[in-house]
């Protein structure tokens, strides 16, 4: 392993009809509150009722920036932040998944910068501090609730990146598996790909002496591959909807990944996919990982062997690794397609005319990947493979 240091000072609270915690949470923090969500669908399950009458028995000022989109937007983070300064926000509660979170995260940065909140996300100026704020997650996926990260799309210039900073951790993140009842099939099917696709960017390195991470990896895996199809099938099951958030979180909270640093190179390449064409996010890495696995299987055949055998109980006799490992992804693409995520770019109506273009995108800071680094040539390649 490497040397590290693990910092997450989010506070969790989990399990059924946790909500009143809001109000020993809020008070902490001040008078106002900004109300951060998505389309509507809390208004229509009630739960915005139930958040916005806790909120008042706090004494609390609600103010509200509704319409977040499924890949959050510069400007609508943008308006947040102007609400945030004009109307003195000292909270921010964001409801929703991790497209709320993230948009959230952002305007907690912006809200404290002087400058153009783009500049955060382009790393041109540094997040060094935030406004407070919590969650109330709705969405079995990103791990946003629990982790520094956020992703921001800007759609005027097509781009869309990855950004974080010590001061973005949420301070607490409720987790009421009864609030994710009302997500649709198609929804719950992403959430599921979203955090598979976490555990397996961190399983993909290139360090020593990883047992223990490797187990935990394998063993959240496979609870999501055996819990996930009973979940579509029964999505008002409270024990199968409390393992599959508890697994969201659990995939990205910075737990699994200590010691050693994962790839993440799928990621980038699906940020440029999204950002030109706008799909859903864990649709485009149902579609791009299991090729980035094809085209990566010969720089370390024997991991993707330990992943084949140990995650999806592939038979190793007789077989070569490279065998082996291509056999493991074969069955992680046959479960990802059984639960009704996408297989082909196809699916999306994309097609090869802006392969170089979201090449392009992809390679905007130069090579990536740290299982193995990516030029745009494996970039053109792995999108070819995907169409």
């Amino acid at each position: 392993m490497e040397n590290f240091t693990f910092y997450n000072p989010t506070k969790l609270i989990f399990g059924k009809d946790q909500l009143e915690q809001l109000k020993q949470e809020i008070p902490q923090y001040g008078k106002n509150v900004l109300l951060v969500y998505g389309g509507g669908s809390i208004k229509k399950n009630g739960l915005y009722d139930k958040v916005v009458s806790v909120i008042n028995e706090t004494g609390a000022s609600v103010f509200e920036l509704s319409g977040v989109e499924p890949n959050p937007r510069l400007t609508t983070a943008e308006k947040g932040i102007d609400i945030c300064k004009t109307e003195n926000i000292d909270f921010i509660l964001a409801v929703g998944g991790g497209s709320v979170i993230d948009c959230t995260k952002l305007i907690a940065a912006g809200a404290k910068y002087d400058g153009e909140a783009w500049d955060l996300v382009t790393k041109k100026a540094a997040a060094e501090e935030a406004l407070p704020f919590g969650t109330v997650l709705t969405l079995a996926a990103t791990g946003s609730e629990m982790n520094a990260g956020s992703v921001i799309t800007n759609l005027e210039t097509q781009e869309k990146y990855g950004w974080g900073s010590p001061a973005t951790f949420p301070k607490f993140s409720i987790l009421d598996p009864q609030n994710t009842f009302t997500v649709p099939q198609d929804q719950t099917v992403y959430g599921i790909v979203d955090m598979m696709s976490h555990l397996f960017e961190q399983y993909f390195h290139n360090t020593s002496n990883t047992p223990v991470q490797d187990r935990l990896i394998e063993g959240v895996l496979k609870t999501v591959i055996e819990t996930g199809p009973k979940l579509v099938d029964d999505l008002e099951n409270y024990e199968l909807r409390e393992t599959i958030l508890y697994s969201g979180t659990l995939a990205l909270n910075g737990m699994l990944q200590m010691g050693y640093r994962g790839d993440w190179a799928s990621h980038n390449i699906e940020h440029a996919v999204s950002a030109v064409y706008d799909i859903p996010h864990a649709g485009g890495l149902a579609i791009l990982f299991p090729n980035w696995m094809k085209h990566n299987l010969e720089v370390n055949e024997s991991r993707f062997k330990q992943m084949a055998v140990r995650v999806f109980e592939v038979d190793p006799e007789g077989k070569s690794d490279k065998e082996i490992g291509l056999e493991g992804i074969e069955r992680l693409r046959t479960f990802w397609s059984s639960i009704g995520a996408p297989i082909r770019l196809a699916d999306y109506d994309i097609s090869d005319e802006k392969i170089e273009v979201m090449a392009d995108k992809a390679m905007i800071n130069g090579e990536f990947g740290n299982f193995k680094s990516l030029h745009k040539e494996d970039v053109m390649e792995i999108l070819t493979a995907s169409l």
